[in-house]
């Protein structure tokens, strides 16, 4: 006779099919997913918000929406990019969905601690967009710099920081389960150093969280005192020092940049060895330079404050300190590199996304050491410059990879496949019209266009309008994008458990996985990326004796 486990009951108890997805479920694959659509709705609403924001720059003149709309929208795209798109998908969905396969966990170290953190961001979100029918949205821009925020209407500024809070909160928590995950739920034997590339990423990504998010979260207390309780912190007119929020301010956001960078480095190292077939080159390489970035990541932040009156020998710090942190990344991008050359590529819309990230990222990290140096810094502070700089790793980085892991992992999610012909469309549209939109701004800022602001010199007329002809076919890529992901649920074509032949041990389950990961014992992987490794010493790897090649996944 069968005895059911407490978790059999339990997730009896919780809805099945489609349902279980708007539940308060346990399961990581659930949650993972429930952060992955979320995001996404997200993102659909942030571009709307920046189609708003091209629409308007593409004349001189203020003649599409008000100025204190403008600023208002400006607003709302960049928090809802940063906090409600890029950080839950790029750690909560992916890290979620993957970090229990690729220890040998059932879930994650503190399941309901989980599901709370992703609970958090729908009504965080909700208040954040909310507030722009309602009270009127915040007008400071995502950094609410005061004495800005401060004299700006305080409701909207108010609700935006509590809705930060809340997302901030969801980050610790998260970032708290990564790191007992890996650490403490990796399968006996399984060695730190034989983890897949994705873990270690998370691993730095949740150490960042932990050590600077609850800066941000002190810094809007303080700044919350000052709006409702008319405090001293940082309101210049009662004694308060504006240079000491944008120091506290900075501590965690440029931190942030790295939170959103670094698991999209881990995902792009999971799919290049699978689509080129082979190991990924210099793993402790890897391994170290991600400890490197964390560390370097968290004393590199007043480079942002170049020009708030900061002291030479402070200038000359954090200029040494912006150009090492190019040395780590610059290891990675040789390590892809390699692991790429003398590779049987397979140019599927997974593989054209992760290279164009390499292409992408490295010109957004040139500009970045150009950025750290002080009398170019000084030059294009508050242009159009920085704006391209920074979209060139957020969005040109991280969101190209996103898209290269949907479609990577999309078999995993649904054990269908994603049409390529689709995909190939979608990274064309993407690709062209990411470099139409942002490439101009890079020059419009060494020219003198300052940023955030809804009207210019009309000498900058031209290039604006071609960046917003880019914008539209950004939003334009969105379509064929969606039609795939929701025709190919229902008709895609049958993916089988292992599409790819990989052999990270996800792929080593059915497609989509059990409730608990896996029918019998987890696998012990210890060779991840284990092409060219001869079949005997693979299958040594697999202590239930799962043949790694074909993935089946079943005893």
């Amino acid at each position: 006779m069968t005895v059911a486990s407490p978790n059999d009951f339990q997730e009896s108890l919780q809805p099945q099919g489609w349902l279980r997805y708007f539940s308060f479920s346990l399961d990581h694959k659930v949650i993972g997913l429930q952060y992955l659509v979320t995001g996404f709705l997200f993102y659909f609403i942030g571009g709307a918000l920046a189609g708003v924001i091209r629409a308007e720059l593409a004349s001189p003149i203020s003649d599409f929406v008000s100025r204190e709309t403008y600023n208002e929208v400006l607003t709302l795209h960049g928090t809802v990019m940063i906090f409600l798109w890029i950080v839950p998908v790029v750690n909560g969905a992916f890290g979620n969905y993957l970090i229990p396969f690729y220890v040998g966990a059932r879930d994650m170290a503190f399941p309901r601690l989980n599901a709370v953190a992703f609970w958090m961001i729908p009504p965080a979100g909700i208040l954040l967009i909310g507030s722009y029918f309602i009270t009127g949205a915040a007008q400071s821009g995502w950094t609410a710099y005061p004495p800005l925020s401060i004299t700006t209407p305080a409701l909207g500024q108010v609700v935006w920081i509590v809705s930060v809070l809340l997302l901030g909160g969801s980050s610790i928590f998260g970032g708290i389960n990564f790191i007992a995950t890996v650490l403490k739920l990796r399968r006996p034997g399984l060695k730190l150093m034989q983890l897949p590339m994705y873990c270690w990423a998370m691993l730095g990504t949740s150490i960042l969280v932990v050590l600077s998010t609850p800066v941000l979260a002190g810094t809007l207390l303080l700044l919350s005192f000052d709006i409702v309780a008319h405090t001293g912190f940082f309101n210049p007119a009662l004694g308060g020092n504006v240079v000491v929020y944008q120091h506290l301010f900075w501590f965690y956001s440029h931190p942030a940049v790295y939170i959103m960078v670094l698991p999209a480095f881990g995902l792009v190292s999971e799919i290049l060895p699978i689509h080129a077939r082979k190991p990924l080159f210099g793993y402790t390489t890897m391994v170290y330079s991600i400890l490197a970035i964390v560390v370097l990541g968290l004393v590199v932040w007043a480079h942002h404050m170049f020009t708030s009156g900061t002291p030479p020998w402070m200038r000359l710090f954090f200029t040494i300190a912006t150009s090492f942190i190019a040395v780590p990344t610059g290891i990675k991008f040789f390590n892809w590199l390699a692991t790429l050359w003398g590779g049987k590529l397979a140019l599927n819309s997974a593989m054209l996304f992760s290279c164009a990230f390499i292409v992408n990222f490295v010109f957004g990290g040139i500009t970045g050491v150009a950025l750290a140096q002080v009398p170019f810094d000084i030059h294009v502070h508050d242009t159009y410059f920085v704006v391209g700089h920074f979209h060139y790793i957020v969005y040109g980085g991280t969101v190209f990879v996103i898209f290269a892991s949907v479609y990577h992992w999309y078999p995993k999610f649904t054990g269908r496949m994603l049409n390529e012909d689709l995909g190939r469309l979608h990274f064309l549209l993407t690709f062209i019209g990411f470099n139409l939109c942002f490439a101009p701004q890079h020059w419009l800022g060494l020219n003198g266009m300052p940023r955030r602001v809804a009207e210019y010199d009309p000498s900058f007329t031209t290039l604006n309008q071609i960046s917003s002809v880019g914008a539209l076919l950004m939003a334009v890529s969105s379509l064929p994008f969606l039609y795939n992901v929701i025709v190919s649920a229902f008709r895609g074509k049958v993916a089988g458990d292992n599409p790819w032949n990989a052999l990270t041990p996800e792929w080593l389950t059915s497609s989509p996985p059990p409730v608990e990961n896996w029918i019998g014992e987890a696998p012990l992987v210890q060779h991840p990326y284990g092409y060219g490794v001869d079949e005997d010493t693979l299958s040594v790897q697999a202590a239930t004796g799962r043949d790694l090649w074909s993935g089946a996944g079943r005893r």
